[in-house]
């Protein structure tokens, strides 16, 4: 089975392209070994879109704003290899919170 590629469209007058990077670059580390690449393409004016082949994983219009990169995560992972755990980004948002004031001792 060949690996997927994740594709980053973003709108190069917005000054998206670092934004665009930093995904690629959350996403690479992730998904380490499993991605045939994620490339970065210039779209049209107000594009931010994130695909992997044929699925849209994320649309800045449709999905109103741009993704925190545990959702982004999530929606590859359910793509591409939906029993894959991706460790924190797996736990609800309430209880990342309640262990960050967990005391370290």
């Amino acid at each position: 089975m060949s690996k997927p590629t994740v594709r980053i469209r973003f709108c190069e007058g917005c000054k998206w392209g670092l934004r665009a990077g930093w995904y690629a670059q959350e996403l690479f580390s992730t998904f380490n070994g499993q991605l045939a690449g994620v490339f970065m393409e210039v779209g049209e004016s107000g594009d931010f879109q994130v695909w992997v082949g044929d699925i849209c994983l994320w649309d800045r219009r449709k999905d109103e704003g741009f993704p925190e990169a545990a959702d982004l995560k999530r929606r590859l992972r359910d793509a591409i290899s939906a029993e894959m755990s991706l460790g924190h980004c797996d736990l609800p948002e309430r209880q990342i919170t309640d262990n960050a004031g967990a005391d370290q001792s």
